[in-house]
């Protein structure tokens, strides 16, 4: 029993010999679980230089995409939990494990830094398409065939196209594209709508290439202030966001992720970050490890539902 005691207290000793020499020992790697240009690489980069001054230790980003995020959940889930090694994904990572027969991780495979930046989605049409408001693309898909293009499938841009469909009993064909070419099925005419996060969309939006029909958020988004939610047009409960979160293996030093949790949070509160966010569409508040944990539990059993009522499969 002593030597147990021991050996406990040596353990927690080292931890805090472990946190106290972090970020010194070596440079700090955010592993992107998604190429670059998309919506997390840009929160990731954005974010990168500023952990370095703030740290004054070197941090990288690499992007490792692919089963929509979880190649680099799985990657992250096996570094050492020491601080050095950060997840940065999007709301896949609440989806993924009911999506995915394997996804290779679970929530308790982490900790929950920070809650970084949201968008909503929003669902677009080609200008060719007459509906110009939800009920009358409703209406419209009752009368002849059509097609949506989504970020992927089991994203949330999939499942919130899906829950519209479910609400309304009617049938739209979806077909997942790769994030940053989804909205651009729609400009094309590949498909008669499109369904993804806010931020590729604003651009073709202002451009007039696509019509902004809906957001899918509670509130209208600052981006674009004319274009109503789901639910001002005749729905309810709809709050779906892209939100880009990071995360550390479980078992990191308590003071590391409170640190990271800080600097993240100044790296957004800077003036020149919160600018790019706005010009992306991607609106942030400040929240603790506790917070974001909390919030990730409850889109954890969200997206379950939506998966499981969507009949939604990855594998």
């Amino acid at each position: 029993m002593r030597a147990g005691w021991w050996g406990f207290l040596f353990l927690f000793i080292s931890s805090i010999g472990n946190a106290q020499e972090w970020p010194k020992q070596k440079p700090i790697q955010i592993i992107v679980g998604f190429a670059p240009g998309s919506t997390t690489d840009i929160v990731a980069r954005l974010v990168q230089p500023k952990l370095t001054e703030a740290l004054g230790q070197t941090v990288v980003v690499e992007n490792r995409p692919g089963a929509g995020g979880n190649v680099a959940a799985q990657a992250v889930k096996r570094a050492a939990a020491d601080g050095y090694t950060i997840l940065a994904v999007s709301v896949a990572f609440a989806v993924n494990p009911s999506l995915y027969a394997n996804a290779g991780y679970e929530a308790s495979d982490f900790v929950a830094v920070a809650l970084g930046p949201s968008t909503p989605n929003i669902i677009t049409v080609n200008p060719a398409v007459p509906a110009k408001n939800l009920a009358e693309l409703i209406e419209l898909a009752k009368k002849q065939p059509l097609s949506y293009a989504s970020s992927g499938i089991g994203t949330t841009t999939h499942l919130s196209m899906e829950r519209i469909k479910m609400a309304t009993k009617v049938d739209i064909t979806h077909v997942p594209y790769q994030p940053a070419q989804a909205v651009g099925a729609a400009v094309a005419g590949h498909t008669q709508i499109s369904s993804t996060s806010l931020p590729p969309a604003v651009p073709q939006v202002k451009a007039g290439r696509v019509r902004a029909i809906a957001v899918t958020s509670a509130q209208r988004s600052p981006a674009l202030p004319d274009v109503p939610t789901v639910n001002e047009q005749g729905f309810t409960d709809f709050d779906d966001l892209t939100w880009i979160g990071f995360f550390v293996p479980a078992g990191t030093p308590p003071a590391v992720v409170t640190r990271l949790n800080a600097e993240i949070g100044r790296a957004f509160e800077a003036p020149d970050t919160h600018e790019r966010l706005a010009q992306q569409g991607l609106e942030w508040k400040r929240n603790t490890p506790a917070e974001f944990a909390t919030f990730l539990r409850s889109e954890i059993v969200k997206w379950a539902k939506a998966v499981k009522e969507s009949g939604a499969k990855a594998d």
